[in-house]
């Protein structure tokens, strides 16, 4: 790792690096990352890895068990996950980010003190529930409906292409409280994965196989009143909270794709013979990987920007689309770049980056489609 690699980081930051890329090369060698992908299998001794190791607990407060990290700590974290392989980062984020993450930022003390802890120490999995059949795109016009029924709720409904439900504990499930109203009838609640009426199955899907998506059933699924995460009728600020940091670690997660797809194909380029000399030679395949280091190093700028912006408190939401759309669409033409410097052996399921290049493709649809974060910015451009 060269010194501009690791510019305007802390000691600290370095030796999340460092720690992660050995920790993961222990536990995910690849040819136990090659067994999970083709079983469909969640990646539980690299989750308990990195639980003891205290990554889980990195950007909680210190309050609950957490380490008290940076918004630019955790983003140094996910890029160093996805650098081993993207599923080390999609094994993390349901849990830590999409999940406990809600929890810490908008429910109240006796949920935070209760199941936070539990989160920090690797002993509690969760998934976030907002996707539904009819409504991806349009948060707000989610069907699923919670009803008051003595002291609590009774949810019913359906969601769709949750990631990593299916070992979840917990889910943060995305309700509404008023059918009539859109986002001001939103209310969030934090759900048994185990609680009567409640059923899920796997959905097969072209990649992030370790982390599946599921369909998920609520029959009169009984919450306690006790959680809901913030008010009733008021989720939707926090939501959009939990998803401005959604957006910031998917942009992560790409910077640390981009990495793979780079090191890989140059691996196999420097290896290749070709008319007498090693593809990485010619300039064709040179000025491929050329372009994919300005996708990843514009990425980065763009998503180290970004973190520091939100530990300074201030709501980049335009940045985050932005953000967003970059590391997605970018880490999917690394793919590609690095597919055709690999030529009929990229293509085979010999190498890993054919998985990569499954993995990656879901990037610009979920976390809110790529086309939805234009319209967002065009929106805080005044059009």
């Amino acid at each position: 790792m060269s010194t501009l690699d690791e510019f305007g980081l802390t000691d600290e930051q370095v030796l999340i690096r460092r720690n992660v890329a050995e920790l993961l090369a222990r536990v995910l060698p690849p040819e136990e990352i090659r067994r999970l992908d083709e079983d469909s299998a969640f990646p539980n001794a690299a989750f308990d890895a990195l639980a003891e190791a205290g990554y889980m607990a990195l950007p909680y407060d210190p309050a609950y068990g957490g380490m008290g990290g940076s918004r630019k700590d955790l983003v140094v974290l996910v890029e160093a996950l996805a650098r081993h392989y993207s599923g080390a980062s999609s094994l993390y984020l349901p849990t830590v980010v999409y999940g406990g993450m809600h929890l810490q930022l908008t429910a109240g003390e006796h949920l935070r003190r209760r199941y936070l802890p539990e989160i920090c120490a690797g002993k509690l999995k969760s998934a976030f529930a907002l996707s539904e059949p009819d409504t991806g795109s349009d948060a707000s016009g989610i069907k699923t409906r919670a009803v008051r029924d003595g002291n609590g709720y009774r949810i019913t409904g359906q969601k769709l292409y949750i990631s990593a439900a299916h070992v979840a504990d917990y889910l943060m499930v995305v309700a509404k409280t008023d059918s009539e109203a859109r986002h001001k009838g939103v209310t969030l609640f934090w759900v048994d994965a185990r609680a009567a009426g409640l059923t899920m199955k796997p959905l097969p899907t072209l990649g992030r196989r370790t982390t599946h998506a599921n369909e998920i059933f609520f029959d009169g699924v009984f919450v306690p009143a006790d959680h809901v995460i913030g008010e009733e009728n008021r989720g939707w600020s926090g939501l959009m909270k939990g998803l401005n940091l959604e957006r910031l670690c998917l942009a992560a997660q790409a910077c640390g794709n981009m990495h793979f797809a780079i090191e890989y194909a140059k691996r196999f380029a420097q290896e290749r013979i070709q008319f007498g000399q090693p593809i990485s030679k010619f300039q064709a395949i040179q000025h491929k990987f050329a372009d994919m280091r300005i996708l990843l190093r514009t990425t980065q700028a763009l998503t180290y920007r970004l973190a520091d912006m939100l530990d300074a408190g201030l709501d980049p939401v335009e940045e985050t689309a932005i953000a967003k759309i970059q590391g997605t669409d970018g880490e999917f033409k690394c793919a590609h770049l690095a597919m055709e410097i690999m030529g009929g052996a990229g293509y085979t399921m010999a190498h890993d980056i054919q998985r990569l290049f499954r993995d990656v493709r879901v990037g610009s649809i979920g976390g809110g489609t790529n086309d939805i974060q234009r319209n967002t910015i065009a929106k805080m451009m005044g059009l």
